[in-house]
């Protein structure tokens, strides 16, 4: 997120701006979007889970902590918003067939450009196959430069907890990545 006098912003839209609204929305999208992208494993959803997120700010904004940093309060919503998809996925899963929940459809994204300039398919394609646990504080931690203790805060976890997720994930992502290879491996791609 760029820098802007956010606390300016947030000011005006408690009044009911709808024009600070928009300054908020512009200047927070890129990095809450990439976020949803990493984290949620169903991309047709995306559109949906983004637009309970802006609601939910819109909604909660007279809530906002202004002695706390707006965009870890951001990331506060966007990670109940995943909360809540996940729930609902799940019950839904339990309603209907799961054949059809887990057919693949192509991605529909409203805005290509981001995609592609925020993420690399390898990558999404390697950070997908952890769980959504270790995934979240991977994203948390590299994305966004979260400490353990603000991941811990934000996942209402232990720090411990948040610690031993990041080694195994770490883990595995060393064991997907082709580019983590032991040295006697990698000395073979190099000649």
């Amino acid at each position: 997120m760029k820098d802007i006098n956010i606390e300016h912003w947030i000011e005006r839209m408690k009044e009911g701006d709808s024009s600070a609204f928009q300054v908020i929305y512009e200047w927070s999208f890129p990095e809450v979007y990439r976020s949803v992208v990493f984290l949620m494993t169903e991309k047709n959803e995306i559109e949906d889970v983004m637009n309970e997120i802006y609601f939910q700010l819109w909604r909660s904004i007279d809530n906002y902590d202004t002695n706390r940093p707006f965009r870890f309060w951001m990331h506060g919503i966007v990670l109940k918003q995943m909360q809540k998809w996940r729930t609902k996925r799940w019950r839904r899963l339990r309603i209907f067939e799961k054949k059809q929940l887990l057919e693949v459809e192509e991605p529909i994204f409203s805005d290509r450009q981001i995609l592609e300039a925020e993420t690399h398919q390898e990558l999404l394609t390697i950070v997908h196959q952890l769980s959504y646990k270790l995934r979240a504080v991977i994203i948390l931690r590299y994305y966004h430069d979260y400490t353990f203790d603000e991941i811990a805060e934000l996942l209402d976890i232990p720090v411990g907890t948040v610690k031993s997720r990041h080694h195994a994930a770490l883990g595995k992502l060393r064991k997907l990545s082709p580019y983590c290879k032991p040295e006697k491996e990698k000395e073979l791609y190099v000649h």
